[in-house]
């Protein structure tokens, strides 16, 4: 398949998965389940080294501050908790439960029994909360917030399908298979928000799944499918609220801003399983593919698994890769090694070699090309903004729209002399972010 850029850059995958139907991966012998891969606060443990626990259990809770629940995804026995380092460098507390092979539920995984129509949006948040549920992308903040935040501002709601970046297929895989349950996520979040108005931004090349969902939302007023042009990075927020309502985001407001709120398809699910089952975020679906992997395919795994399991349960792999990453391509992290869990915001597993790695030679320098100018959907002029970030010039870089980057990666992939543009945004914003938390 070829993903088209803004600026007409064309991207060849290697190997499709789009066609590959999601299959159930086996729980591992062992998990490592992160408590703090979300935005916010870690949870605090509530099991210790040597505890029995069931699939569901809460494993660690909330702390009174921006955080999320953690629940076990298998079976068995604590055998650690321990500090671990994450692909992003951070150091967080991890819970390693050994798998009893009994796949045995707690007690506690019960389906809500009470009618959507007689159910509160504080009842509703709560069950979001208890289950554990994060938008199921790499920033992974925590749903509960999310909507306590945004009732009675929000009168739209998106449900974000488009997912355009190469190699991921998931989300297209989770619409084709399972709309029912992405339809009654949905009438959840309308009721728990009291809007009127749900769209579901679906890409153009998602045409069998868009027939399937209008067929089930036949003759309702509050769903409506829109199909949007499969044009990477059409997947971000601030894009799809301008390409769906005409309301442009500027980059120190939020959606609700403009009276919108963005989720993702899996949490839709994720949200629907908590209520229909009473089962927590435990498992999600990840595509794992690249070069390097024997068989690509979308799974759906148990959160703690390793990389390494997951991709031996695809094959296993068929030459040396030169790098494994966290999510998409253009928006992914490199992990360090293979021992790296699944999270609750892993959305990929990529094992790529050295036919994807950027030619070596001459050092990166900006040549003035405007590539990057050309190309950015957000309309700003990257390599001025690098540069100052390159001279730890912050504030020049703040004038000239870094918060405004949505870190697509579009602008490094497409620059000719190699310079590491987005990365050099991302440094800026964050220094930006730290100024300004200090003189607040």
């Amino acid at each position: 398949m070829t993903y088209t850029f803004g600026g007409g850059i064309r991207l060849e995958e290697h190997k499709n998965t789009r066609d590959k139907w999601v299959e159930t991966m086996p729980a591992p012998k062992t998990v490592s389940i992160p408590l703090c891969r979300h935005a916010g606060a870690p949870a605090e443990p509530t099991v210790k080294v040597g505890d029995a626990v069931k699939i569901g259990q809460c494993i660690a809770d909330t702390n009174g501050t921006l955080s999320c629940p953690v629940h076990a995804s298998v079976s068995g026995k604590v055998i650690a908790i321990e500090e671990r380092t994450t692909p992003t460098g951070e150091t967080v507390p991890h819970v390693v439960i050994e798998n009893d092979m009994e796949d045995a539920l707690h007690s506690d995984v019960q389906p809500f029994e009470k009618p959507l129509s007689d159910t509160e949006p504080e009842e509703i948040v709560d069950i979001i909360k208890n289950a554990g549920i994060t938008g199921m992308d790499a920033a992974s903040f925590p749903t509960h917030e999310k909507l306590r935040a945004a009732i009675g501002k929000a009168d739209k709601i998106i449900i974000n399908c488009a997912q355009c970046e190469p190699f991921l297929h998931a989300d297209h895989r989770l619409t084709l298979e399972n709309p029912a349950s992405v339809i009654n996520g949905i009438k959840i979040l309308i009721k728990a928000l009291d809007v009127h108005k749900a769209y579901i931004a679906i890409g153009d090349d998602n045409a069998a799944a868009a027939r399937k969902i209008k067929k089930l939302i036949r003759g309702s007023r509050m769903i409506s499918v829109c199909m949007l042009k499969s044009k990477y990075p059409m997947g971000d927020e601030r894009t799809l609220i301008c390409s769906l309502t005409g309301r442009e985001l500027p980059s120190e407001k939020s959606p609700l801003d403009v009276g919108c709120i963005v989720f993702n398809v899996q949490t839709c699910v994720a949200i629907y399983n908590a209520f229909a089952h009473g089962m927590p975020l435990v498992k999600r679906i990840v595509t794992v593919s690249g070069d390097a992997v024997k068989k690509p395919k979308n799974v759906l795994v148990p959160i703690g698994t390793s990389f390494s399991d997951v991709i031996d349960f695809a094959g296993g792999l068929k030459r040396e890769p030169t790098k494994i990453i966290e999510g998409g391509p253009m928006t992914g992290q490199a992990v360090s090694h293979s021992n790296t869990p699944v999270t609750k915001g892993t959305t990929a597993i990529l094992a790529l070699s050295r036919r994807f790695e950027a030619p070596v030679g001459t050092p990166a320098a900006c040549i003035r090309c405007g590539r990057c100018v050309k190309s950015c959907p957000m309309h700003l002029m990257p390599n001025y903004i690098a540069g100052f970030a390159r001279k730890g010039e912050v504030a020049k870089a703040e004038r000239f729209g870094a918060m405004a980057c949505i870190e697509c990666g579009v602008c490094s992939y497409v620059c000719p002399g190699r310079v590491e543009i987005t990365n050099c945004i991302k440094t800026a914003k964050a220094e930006i972010k730290k100024l300004t938390e200090t003189e607040e």
